[in-house]
């Protein structure tokens, strides 16, 4: 086990839990440990690029596509969403209170070596391709994932 490396599954696609999941990854590797994020199902949400892709798909994977938030400024807060305006709220009084909005602690993350891994039976399942996600990270299943966290002394499912 290598007490400096850290392993983070991200599962949710709402706002505060992907904030949270940024926030431990870049605080863990700015203390110079080896940080993984493992993006599946909903928390691919947070890596699309916001921009429209056209790309092939089937009809189901298509509606996937457009009912599910396009990129990190699209994603709404886990509780008290309001119809989207909890997310708008909670960017406000974060700007206010100066907190690093979701997507700098991205780049933030991508500067700092983070690797961050789509989960390519994820990304088939609900019909995202590579060309529809954020420049930069690596695709794999979930065996490259167990073998990040087996060498890790924490592993955080989010």
């Amino acid at each position: 086990m290598d007490t400096t490396k850290k392993t983070i599954i991200v599962f949710s696609g709402d706002l505060d839990r992907v904030m949270a999941a940024f926030i431990i990854a870049n605080g863990a590797a700015a203390m110079g440990d080896d940080v993984t994020m493992f993006f599946t199902f909903w928390g691919l949400n947070a890596i699309r690029k916001p921009e429209n892709i056209k790309v092939k798909k089937s009809f189901l994977q298509w509606m996937f596509g457009k009912m599910m938030p396009r990129g990190a400024d699209k994603l709404g807060i886990s509780k008290m969403n309001f119809g989207g305006m909890g997310a708008t709220m909670m960017k406000m009084v974060m700007k206010q209170q100066n907190v690093t909005p979701l997507p700098e602690l991205i780049r933030t993350a991508k500067e700092q070596g983070i690797k961050m891994i789509a989960c390519t039976m994820s990304m088939d399942v609900m019909g995202i391709r590579e060309e529809e996600l954020i420049d930069g990270l690596e695709f794999a299943g979930v065996a490259t994932y167990l073998g990040e966290a087996d060498e890790a002394n924490v592993n955080l499912f989010i």
